[in-house]
This record gives C-alpha cells, structure tokens and sequence, in this order.
C-alpha cells in the first residue's frame, strides 16, 4: 500500500467530532489562584484614647455614634472606643465625679448623673414655660408604647380629641409620621423620634420603662 492510500484512510477513520488539540498559548492558559492580598497593618491605640474620646464628648451637644468616633479617631475600631468609655466612665466613679458617658438614642454623651437634676432645674428655670402640659405628656406616653399607632386610636385612649396636641408634639420634633395604614384611607401613624430618646435618656425604645412597673409605683 502506497503512502497516499494510507494517509487517506487515516482521515478517513478519524471521527468528525474528534476534539481539537490544545493549541492555545501559553499566555491564554488559565492562571492559578492570585496570591492573597497582604493584611492591614492594625491601628496603633493611644495609651491617651480615653482622653481622646473624652475631649470629642465634651465638644458635642449630641449623641456622638462609636462608629463615628472611631473615624474621628483614625478607624481605631468601635471596640476601642468602647473599651476607652468603659475606661473613663471607671474613672468618674472612682473619682465621684457627677457625671458618666451613656449610650443614649445610639450614640455616646455625657450625661449628669439623676441626683444632681434638682441642681439643673434651678439653673434652668427659665425653660419652665416650655415644659410638656400633662395633656401632652399622656399623649408621647401613649404613642411611645403603641407605636406605630394612629389618631383615632390615640383618640379612643385618652377619650378626647387630641389633633391639637399631636401637632405641638411634632413642632418639638418628638413624635413624627411613621407611616401610613394599611387599610380604607390609609390613615396616617404616628411615632417618636430620635429626639425623644435623647430627651428622655434612652438608648432604644426597648429601655421605656414597663408599664407595669409604673403601676405599682403609682399605686
């Protein structure tokens, strides 16, 4: 058999769908995995970060956010700014200072400890006339506990009409339009704000006292 005939019957026998040989480049061939990228370097934490926090504290009349202080003080962490508070809140009470730094509406502030408000109402007497009327005060309770909660039901609680008292709480930024029903008209819900934690010193609503323990207190 000549050579022609026998390379005809080599094409011959080789399949149609028979795979190609890998041709590729070596460029082209898939490479392996990258090499893992080098860790950050930890921040440095000031021997002086209590005194760091201390002095943000001091300059803001708000709520200051761990998160933010952390930022403030070079993305030393919010477990270091926590850490640093802890710190001086031991400081304060070893050193029968009249204040601490709370956890107040989510963020940090330095508070003055409840034994010494008398002292604050006397230098604050002035603000007497901005005070909350009882028909007020009854109205934030209500809506601080059964929030989300609309007018008419505010309304079947008190047993008068409260439209009035609704729009002076929200001229004071203390209660706010959280929504509006599910339901014929989609009638507006009410809830506190942010200030309203702050002006009553809490870090949540979850910290609203219970209301059967202010039962038994008024009994």
């Amino acid at each position: 058999m000549d050579s022609e005939s026998t390379t005809a019957t080599v094409e011959e026998n080789t399949p149609d769908n028979a795979p190609a040989e890998n041709t590729a480049p070596e460029s082209d061939k898939p490479k392996g995995k990258s090499k893992k990228k080098a860790k950050a370097e930890p921040v440095e934490i000031l021997k002086d970060l209590p005194q760091r926090v201390e002095a943000a504290l001091m300059t803001t009349d708000r709520p200051f956010p761990p998160a933010k202080l952390s930022d403030v003080l070079g993305g030393i962490g919010v477990k270091a700014v926590k850490e640093a508070i802890d710190a001086l809140n031991k400081v304060y009470a070893k050193t029968e200072r009249s204040f601490r730094a709370e956890l107040v509406a989510g963020g940090y502030q330095i508070l003055t400890l409840p034994e010494y408000a008398d002292v604050l109402s006397a230098m604050h007497k002035t603000r007497s006339s901005q005070k909350l009327s009882p028909a007020a005060m009854e109205t934030l309770a209500i809506v601080a506990y059964k929030q989300p909660i609309l007018r008419a039901e505010i309304e079947a609680i008190r047993g008068v009409a409260c439209g009035e008292v609704l729009r002076g709480l929200m001229d004071r930024h203390l209660v706010k339009i959280a929504g509006r029903a599910e339901e014929l008209g989609r009638p507006i819900l009410y809830g506190t704000t942010k200030l309203f934690l702050e002006t009553f010193g809490l870090s949540s609503l979850d910290d609203l006292p219970n209301v059967e323990d202010l039962s038994k207190g008024s009994a």
